[in-house]
């Protein structure tokens, strides 16, 4: 099996569907040998701030000494990304090796995995061939059912922010969703948590009193602003100076549940010296997370695609941008809820570009360009990024800047189109 052909059959059309439950990846985990009982997890859910948290976490440790595994869900600029060791993304050769050998066992079940599911597995396996010490797992959508929640305890359970999402599938409530998030805990493991709703919080709270599982709290007030610019911040965090490239302050929230969830695994045994938190925070990079791509004009990219996203947009470009006419290139899914993420975010425009992101999910540029009329701007319907990139530079003048956002796929696709010009 080539690469392209493990890729093609990964993305079958009969692996496709989401079917929220553990059956199917605890008989390919079975068939496969349980690979995962043999690795050491750091299992993270919630709403946003995942892929950010875990990108910070896998950064120090690597760096620590320790050989870590990567697991995200989506990629922005490589399918490889889903799965790294040691910051570097799994060979074309080894994501086929490893898709050939579980290729038998998935076909040889009554019901077959999900291409997620199926994903999960190629990346457990694989990382148990490599001997992690480590995996920074992110879960792919809820927590409870969950292919990754095929694995034993981990030594620590992480809870990002939590907020409305997939409602159709993990509850109409934050409550509900964070009880069904919760679904990771296990006796054995030791839980942080990003400061939440009091409500969403007394849920991980009871939760973790009720099986005996230490909780840490995490405290974006332990980190003290030094300052920052468009390459990054830097914060004061006891005797450290740490040096953080992302930008935004729920970046900071994030890099505080990142801290809290070293100071945990310390407590368990692990060695991570100062040195390793000071360079990994500094070494670490996110693309499509308020991320500034060009200067003329200024040019910046935000995969955020849900209400909280957008509370977190609106903060940082008030803090980056403030007093640019923006341009704003767009696009979502439509089963997203997108007319509160623009009731948030329309303010900032003068105008918008729209765009269909490559997805059965979307919605159409010319959709929601209709939507956006509403706001009284003008708007433009695109047919490619590579033309809502240029128009919008034509639309922006000197000392305004362009801000794309709406879905991370959209972001793979202006991230690409922008780099190749």
């Amino acid at each position: 099996m080539t690469y392209e052909e493990a890729l093609q059959y990964i993305h079958a059309v009969s692996w496709t569907g989401s079917r929220p439950g553990l059956a199917r990846i605890t008989e390919l985990m079975e068939r496969l040998g349980h690979p995962e009982r043999g690795l050491k997890f750091i299992h993270i859910v919630g709403t946003n701030g995942k892929g950010s948290t875990a990108a910070m976490l896998a950064s120090v440790l690597t760096r620590a000494g320790y050989k870590t595994g990567l697991f995200i869900s989506p990629w922005v600029i490589d399918f490889r990304e889903r799965m790294q060791l040691n910051g570097e993304m799994i060979s074309p050769e080894a994501l086929a090796a490893e898709t050939e050998a579980v290729r038998p066992q998935a076909e040889a079940m009554a019901d077959p995995p999900t291409e997620f599911e199926l994903i999960t597995a190629v990346a457990l396996k694989w990382f148990a061939d490599e001997g992690a010490d480590l995996v920074v797992l992110e879960a792919g959508m809820g927590g409870e059912l969950d292919a990754t929640n095929v694995i034993p305890a981990p030594e620590a359970a992480v809870f990002t922010n939590i907020g409305l999402d997939h409602t159709e599938y993990l509850g109409d409530t934050v409550e509900a969703i964070a009880r069904t998030k919760a679904g990771i805990l296990k006796p054995g493991c030791a839980a942080a948590l990003y400061p939440n709703l009091p409500s969403v919080e007394a849920v991980i709270e009871t939760l973790c009193r009720e099986k005996g599982i230490p909780l840490y709290h995490a405290d974006p007030l332990t980190l003290v602003p030094l300052g920052h610019d468009l390459t990054g911040q830097r914060f004061r965090w006891g005797e450290l100076i740490l040096e953080l490239p992302l930008l935004g302050e729920h970046q900071r929230k994030n890099l505080s549940l990142v801290l809290t969830v070293l100071e945990l695994l310390r407590d368990r045994g692990w060695r991570i010296p100062d040195a390793a938190i000071q360079a990994g925070v500094a070494a670490v990079r996110w693309p499509g997370r308020f991320e500034l791509l060009g200067r003329d004009p200024l040019f910046i990219l935000d995969g955020g695609h849900n209400p909280q996203c957008m509370d977190a947009l609106w903060e940082a470009a008030n803090s980056y941008l403030a007093g640019k006419p923006l341009t704003v290139i767009t696009g979502v899914l439509a089963d997203k809820d997108y007319d509160a993420m623009y009731d948030r975010t329309a303010k900032l425009a003068s105008r918008f570009f729209t765009l269909t992101p490559s997805n059965p999910r979307a919605l159409s540029g010319a959709e929601l360009a209709k939507l956006l009329e509403k706001y009284g701007k003008p708007v433009t319907v695109c047919e490619s990024p590579a033309q809502a990139i240029r128009l919008a530079q034509a639309a922006t003048p000197k000392d305004g800047a362009i801000l794309a956002y709406g879905s991370l796929y959209l972001a793979s696709e202006l991230r690409a189109a922008y780099l190749a010009r």
